[in-house]
């Protein structure tokens, strides 16, 4: 592919709006055949279960590791201008912000990239979801809650560049980056074969990991094929929810780019793997408890992604697999508020006898 002939005759904006598109519609496929959710991964986890979707979720992540540091390593990328590295983070807004959404996507049953994928396929639930999502996105990014956010966000700072890598912190460079990834990439081996799933489990969950790879490999390539500034990034679903709320509703004046065709590229590859598989179908809510819990986690999650920096995308696996501090720190809120979350909510303590966990509808 000559990028520089695409960038001559199209243009930047509109090479990566479809760049966006087309990984976008590969990440939506590989997660709707996968299943790939870090709700029912860290719900498996919290509960000594170890089955298949966490197996899953760790194919998945340690795929963008591997994928991320091997492309660095070969100088096929570098994301150290990104902004995970490059500009000041907030390890309290990592904290918090990662508690919180972890939090809210147990409420709702799924992350933001999760609500998109089951959207697609016509669960309602997600979709009303996904909406208030979005529009808690951007009242945390710009709106009321806004200075909630940046107060919340200036508690605990830390500066850029090598204060936020974890792999200067550790004194390691891209090679252990590379082991790391494939020790966890062989925990999710394990947890496979103790687990049964079929073919489309194993393709799909080192697909959805990989797609995030291609993310952050594409945006890389073209800035370096263009004089125009273009941000390197991987793939994330908070900002852009935000960016396409605010398309919808008044004329935006934000330029097209990479996150424009994510989301529906997304939408359509989930759409297109819902019906391969037969998965399509209209769900909505059962009744007015559900809604009310569903709308309030999404309204946690929103704020929270915007605070942590991402969402359990873009800062847990795109964040990670550059081993920004930030994101493993947001990652580990996303496990210790969505393990309290589900056993404060959907676990009771009957009268004798251990745990149980209240049946659950399907997110």
């Amino acid at each position: 592919m000559d990028l520089t002939a695409l960038l001559e005759r199209f243009g930047e904006p509109t090479v990566l709006g479809m760049g966006g598109l087309l990984i976008g519609v590969l990440f939506g496929f590989f997660a709707q055949r996968s299943r790939f959710c870090l709700r029912a991964a860290v719900i498996e986890f919290w509960r000594g279960q170890s089955g298949e979707k966490l197996a899953v979720w760790l194919l998945a992540f340690s795929a963008a590791v591997v994928g991320v540091q091997w492309l660095t390593l070969v100088g096929a990328l570098d994301a150290s201008g990104s902004r995970q590295l490059a500009a000041r983070g907030s390890i309290s807004g990592a904290l918090i912000g990662g508690t919180l959404f972890g939090v809210g996507m147990v409420m709702t049953r799924g992350c933001a990239s999760r609500l998109l994928v089951l959207s697609a396929n016509g669960n309602l639930r997600a979709l009303l979801s996904g909406l208030v999502f979005a529009v808690a996105a951007q009242a945390s990014l710009s709106g009321a809650v806004a200075p909630l956010r940046t107060a919340l966000w200036g508690w605990w700072t830390v500066d850029a560049g090598a204060a936020r890598d974890v792999l200067a912190l550790v004194g390691m460079d891209h090679r252990g980056g590379l082991v790391v990834g494939l020790v966890w990439m062989a925990a999710a081996l394990y947890f496979s074969m103790r687990s049964t799933h079929s073919v489309w489990k194993w393709l799909g969950g080192l697909g959805t990991g990989l797609a995030v790879a291609a993310g952050w490999w594409f945006t890389y390539a073209v800035s370096t094929a263009t004089f125009e500034i273009v941000p390197v990034q991987g793939l994330t679903f908070s900002g852009p929810s935000a960016e396409w709320l605010m398309r919808v509703l008044v004329q935006s004046t934000t330029a097209v780019g990479f996150d424009f065709g994510l989301l529906p590229g997304v939408f359509l590859g989930s759409l297109m793997g819902a019906l391969l598989g037969r998965d399509w179908k209209i769900e909505g809510f059962k009744d007015g408890y559900s809604m009310g819990r569903y709308t309030m986690g999404a309204v946690l999650m929103g704020f929270g992604s915007m605070l942590a920096g991402g969402c359990a995308v873009g800062a847990g696996m795109s964040g990670g697999a550059v081993f920004a501090l930030t994101a493993w720190l947001a990652l580990i809120g996303m496990w210790g508020g969505a393990g309290l979350a589900d056993r404060l909510l959907d676990r009771v303590a009957p009268t004798n006898g251990p745990l149980k966990a209240h049946s659950a509808p399907a997110p």
